[in-house]
């Protein structure tokens, strides 16, 4: 393969999410130097790091909540971030994707049918009884009982608290889907069952997925590659591609004990056919050249 951007995509490719020359920094303490990052239409992208290598940073500057400290931002086709500003129209660019925050982040007052109207309220001019329409559908398409949509967070375990995050997320139908940790604080089988539900939304929605995670069972259960977070800059590729990068930091991440387990959880699942540890693929493509 030979990449034309600094993340392997070619001219010809659909990109939804176009990152060039990201620079990110607090006071002189900087996260992001010269970072390339893009995104497939129709891609689960999984994106990892170590800690304090600004998983969660990136994803808010793609997102519009922070502003770069040099560099250009591109979301269907439209630029959000670029040295002298961006164009886009952000009110009407946000209708177009949907974000999950950690723990579901919903408003603990209301009910979550109250927390799902909250987008339609603020983007639409639908009528309030199709308003209650769609969120009695957004409840039945992440899996929770009609009876969960009168039940304010406090009520609900935490697993049933993600679902509602995402059934909000998914309010406005959007064209992309961010993801902030999404299975952190589930437990095993409950994180199975939501990387099987997302799996399955993206398929059936023809959704565009980026999400921050650590956990290495949905990396191999969901995730089409993955971008790694090094030296401030990213290195993307399959998982199968990523076990042949010399860096110590992956090779410990996907090689250890931790990414060995979930790689044969994958490949008993599979039938021992997972191309994980296949030795097929391409090498990563390394967007650390300046």
């Amino acid at each position: 393969m030979s990449p034309v951007d600094g993340n392997g995509a070619g001219g010809g490719e659909d990109l939804v999410i176009r990152v060039q020359g990201l620079r990110t920094q607090f006071g002189r303490h900087v996260v992001h130097d010269n970072l390339d990052f893009s995104v497939r239409r129709g891609e689960v992208m999984g994106l990892v790091g170590g800690s304090g290598t600004g998983k969660s940073v990136l994803l808010r500057n793609i997102v519009g909540l922070m502003r770069p400290a040099a560099g250009t931002i591109d979301i269907l086709g439209e630029r959000i971030a670029a040295p002298g500003g961006g164009t886009a129209d952000m009110a009407l660019l946000r209708k177009r994707w949907g974000m999950l925050f950690q723990d579901g982040a919903l408003f603990s007052s209301l009910t979550v049918a109250q927390n799902i109207e909250v987008p339609l309220a603020e983007h639409t001019d639908l009528p309030p009884a199709l308003r209650r329409e769609i969120c009695e559908l957004k409840v039945a398409l992440v899996g929770l009982p009609p009876e969960a949509a009168h039940k304010v967070p406090s009520e609900l375990s935490g697993g049933m608290r993600k679902r509602a995050g995402l059934a909000r997320a998914l309010a406005l139908d959007p064209e992309i889907l961010f993801l902030d940790e999404p299975t952190a604080g589930l437990d095993p089988i409950g994180a199975h069952q939501f990387d099987a539900l997302l799996r399955d939304l993206q398929s059936a929605l023809l959704l565009t997925v980026v999400m921050v995670t650590h956990d290495l069972d949905s990396l191999y259960a969901v995730c089409d590659r993955v971008s790694v977070l090094v030296d401030k800059r990213v290195k993307v590729g399959t998982i199968a591609e990523l076990e042949r990068e010399p860096d110590p930091w992956i090779q410990d991440y996907f090689l250890g004990p931790r990414g060995r387990a979930a790689a044969s959880a994958k490949d008993a699942l599979r039938g021992g056919t997972s191309g994980a540890h296949s030795g097929t693929g391409d090498a990563p493509q390394d967007t650390m050249q300046g």
